[in-house]
């Protein structure tokens, strides 16, 4: 099983410069202890994202890094022109030498496409078009592309991939998107509580197998496609002190996250705002999103829920709300030492 790590870079309550160079020094050490990937997501108009350009940060990470894997998850293509989006892939990918992981996908929040002026109504149709549009672009010298969105005639190509054949991953948090991911062959990850990832993961699987294999094969992983579940992990010394760091961080990491729903006035989850999440520790605890406390702790929960997910990712998500650089760099080093070889011979 490999292990990779998530971030949304979330604002915490740190000055920006401080922000980026701590999540630089974090990510820099990370890569020297053999991590898979780094995952970035995207996120617009709200404090859970600093990082809305993910190629920006990507960039300055991909010359402070030498071994791990980098990628977003995801590029939101219905904010991009898919020429663009074309350009920014390759230029990383070579920037990178070869390590990108192009991760797509539509946008969980109406709000955040609102105010980019889309409609969140039409926004998978859109995401849909815009993808065809990219993948057309990745084999051709010049493209040619009519879509219901976008349209391109005789568009010089003059950017190609360092890699042959990027792989393309997809996030989802319901089955609709998990069908479309196993459908496309793309590598997955799931979001939400374990019995909530659980069927997701289910669906994926299912429209992988009908499809028969995936699009570009990772041998690194067991069937050759990554099937991960974004947990928040948090490893100390002892079970109370990971707790102790892990509760302000995971409030105000919920707090963030929430914010613009707040904003909006959200009481209840809607079509494109359902996962439900716990409103304190233990609930986080409980549902599985959450896992905290020392090494033993830590090994037993991942083996736990990776038995019922049926996965064979990690998607590790280490350093959030306002944890101190100095935890989470000690959470990291005790994960590297105590827990991570023993998930790699799950």
């Amino acid at each position: 099983m490999q292990v990779g790590l998530f971030d949304h870079i979330g604002r915490g309550g740190a000055q920006l410069a401080r922000l980026y160079d701590e999540r630089l020094a974090f990510y820099g050490a990370a890569d020297k202890m053999g991590f898979y990937c780094m995952h970035l997501a995207e996120h617009h108009c709200s404090p859970v994202n600093m990082a809305p350009s993910p190629s920006v940060f990507l960039a300055a990470l991909a010359r402070a890094t030498t071994n791990m894997r980098l990628g977003p998850l995801c590029y939101l293509l219905t904010l991009y022109s898919p020429l663009r989006i074309l350009e920014e892939i390759a230029m990383l990918d070579h920037l990178s030498h070869g390590r990108l992981e192009i991760g797509v996908g539509r946008g969980v929040s109406p709000f955040e496409l609102g105010y980019h002026n889309v409609d969140h109504s039409k926004s998978r149709d859109i995401f849909i078009d815009a993808y065809q549009c990219v993948r057309e672009g990745m084999k051709a010298d010049v493209l040619n592309y009519s879509g219901e969105f976008y349209s391109y005639k005789d568009a010089p190509i003059e950017l190609h991939p360092h890699q042959e054949a990027p792989a393309f991953w997809y996030g989802s948090s319901n089955k609709v998107g998990a069908t479309w991911a196993g459908e496309h062959g793309m590598h997955f990850t799931a979001n939400g509580s374990t019995a909530f990832a659980r069927e997701n993961i289910a669906a994926f699987k299912e429209a992988l197998a009908r499809r028969g294999a995936p699009e570009v094969a990772k041998p690194e992983f067991s069937g050759g496609a990554a099937i991960g579940a974004l947990r928040q992990i948090v490893v100390a010394e002892t079970d109370e002190e990971a707790m102790r760091i892990a509760e302000p961080a995971a409030l105000k990491h919920h707090e963030e996250i929430n914010w613009l729903r707040n904003k909006h006035g959200v009481t209840e989850h809607t079509a494109r705002l359902n996962v439900p999440r716990a409103h304190s520790l233990e609930g986080m605890i409980k549902e599985g999103t959450l896992i905290a406390g020392s090494p033993k702790t830590v090994l037993e929960q991942i083996e736990r829920q990776a038995e019922a997910l049926g996965s064979n990712y990690v998607l590790a998500y280490m350093m959030f709300g306002d944890m101190k650089l100095d935890d989470a760099m000690r959470s990291l080093n005790l994960f590297h030492s105590d827990v991570m070889p023993a998930v790699a011979r799950m």
